[in-house]
């Protein structure tokens, strides 16, 4: 019983964020909607594209370029693309909170964010901290775990995303 009184209470404030001001905005107004998905289609085309880059080159046979300075040069748009896709996603959120919440694919396209983000935090925080000693700039067998589980973990967004309109 107190399980059906728990998700009749997050139903309700599901509920409350469509009816809010910024679901209502996000639902009436003809251009919002699309302006604000695009808006988080640019983010995660940023953030996505850059991360595929750089896990492409930690999966490289025969590197080019050392992981660290690309690294440094694709944070930045990492962290731009992460800054415009979450507040737009957000708002896309306000606009079907109800629907989203039953909707497999927006937990699976959650799930596999989270992996996507402990999987940087990780990577960052263990194995990463030593790019520059990697030998003949190659990076080690944990290292290119670490950039296959986040190509499939970012494609997996990409793709469980784009499968919330259809399901």
């Amino acid at each position: 019983m107190e399980h059906q009184h728990s998700a009749g209470g997050a139903m309700g404030l599901l509920e409350a964020v469509e009816r809010s001001p910024v679901g209502e905005a996000m639902r009436s107004s003809l251009w919002l909607f699309p302006a604000v998905e695009t808006l988080h289609i640019i983010g995660f085309a940023l953030l996505v594209g850059s991360i595929v880059v750089y896990d492409l080159r930690l999966l490289a046979a025969r590197p080019l370029v050392p992981a660290d300075h690309l690294g440094r040069l694709l944070l930045p748009v990492s962290v731009t693309g992460f800054l415009i896709a979450v507040p737009a996603g957000l708002l896309l959120f306000t606009s079907e909170a109800t629907a989203f919440a039953e909707n497999p694919m927006f937990w699976a396209k959650m799930g596999l964010l989270a992996v996507g983000l402990v999987n940087i935090v990780v990577f960052h925080n263990g194995i990463g901290r030593r790019m520059e000693s990697w030998a003949d700039l190659r990076p080690p067998p944990a290292a290119r775990v670490a950039g296959a589980l986040s190509l499939i973990a970012w494609i997996g967004v990409l793709i469980c995303g784009r499968l919330i309109a259809y399901l």
